[in-house]
């Protein structure tokens, strides 16, 4: 039995150490990737993007609210936005709009982007105990960003992923690939009929790949684009395909595309599921430090697993 604290660990920081290590070759081809590292393995430079800080907003609000105030997690995005992370044109509009003062539900956009689900996580993972509760929040947290169907199914789609494994690990159970995407399908049906459909790939994929094959397979099979339909299921089934939490991220990073927010993902699941302690350890030692850095993002992770634990 891992326990919460190594999930909640692994999870906020398995997002942070999977953006640094896509971060690398954001937008970059599967083949561009092969032909300059063979396999990407390595975090370069270990600076994370927008996927990384706005979760770190996330936990930050529910530290303010632990039942989840979306008004009190938009002040978080605006308080910590870095226009120099990664973002893209339509955040910073809704940045705007809540520097002028419009209350969270009147800053968002139609946006079918990946955006809601990269920073998904906390919500996943804290929520893990009660699945409606999740979805719901889940909800809230993607409205502030992203009001159309899809972008709202991602970000419930991963925080379910992150939340279902969340609950093995606590338990000691093994992975049921037919329990997570029968829960996740069941989430999503009513809010992205699309979407749901979509996980349909998810029912037929191989298993046990290396990461070198698994990530032609995703390449193939997904778009892993910055819509949330192209890069949600890639995310889901990059852990479903593989054995390890490095394997997991390397596959994901490696299949191309939006590689940072696959990377975040990914990582976020496979912590949730394999703990802190799967992470590689030099991946961590590369990983940002600074006023909201690893040690940081570490002592939100605990202070929220605290709270849960109570």
């Amino acid at each position: 039995m891992r326990g919460l604290r190594e999930s909640f660990l692994g999870s906020a920081l398995g997002t942070a150490v999977g953006d640094a290590l896509g971060r690398a070759v954001e937008g970059w081809s599967r083949e561009l990737i092969r032909v300059r590292f063979g396999l990407l393995e390595e975090v370069i430079d270990g600076r994370y993007t927008d996927g990384t800080e706005m979760m770190i907003g996330l936990m930050e609000a529910l530290l303010d609210d632990p039942e989840f105030d979306p008004q009190k997690a938009a002040r978080r995005f605006l308080e910590n936005f870095d226009p120099f992370r990664g973002y893209g044109a339509r955040i910073f509009a809704v940045m705007e709009r809540l520097r002028r003062g419009l209350p969270w539900d009147q800053v968002g956009t139609d946006s079918w982007g990946n955006g809601a689900a990269m920073r998904v996580a906390p919500i996943g993972f804290f929520f893990h105990h009660d699945l409606e509760k999740l979805k719901e929040k889940a909800i809230l947290s993607a409205l502030i960003t992203h009001k159309h169907p899809d972008g709202v199914a991602g970000a419930v789609a991963q925080a379910m992923a992150v939340g279902i494994v969340t609950r093995w690990a606590r338990d000691s159970r093994k992975v049921d690939r037919e329990e997570m995407l029968g829960r996740i399908a069941e989430a999503v049906s009513d809010l992205s009929p699309g979407f749901a459909s979509e996980l349909q790939k998810l029912r037929d994929l191989p298993e046990g790949m290396d990461p070198l094959r698994g990530s032609d397979f995703l390449a193939r099979t997904f778009p892993c684009d910055i819509s949330a339909k192209g890069a949600v299921p890639a995310a889901i089934s990059a852990f479903l395909m593989s054995g390890s939490f490095e394997e997991a991220v390397v596959m994901a990073v490696n299949a191309g595309g939006d590689t940072d927010t696959l990377g975040a993902m990914t990582g976020a699941i496979a912590g949730a599921y394999y703990g802190f302690d799967a992470i590689p350890q030099r991946w961590l030692e590369r990983l940002e430090e600074g006023p909201k850095g690893k040690a940081y993002i570490m002592k939100l992770a605990e202070k929220l697993c605290m709270l849960k634990e109570k």
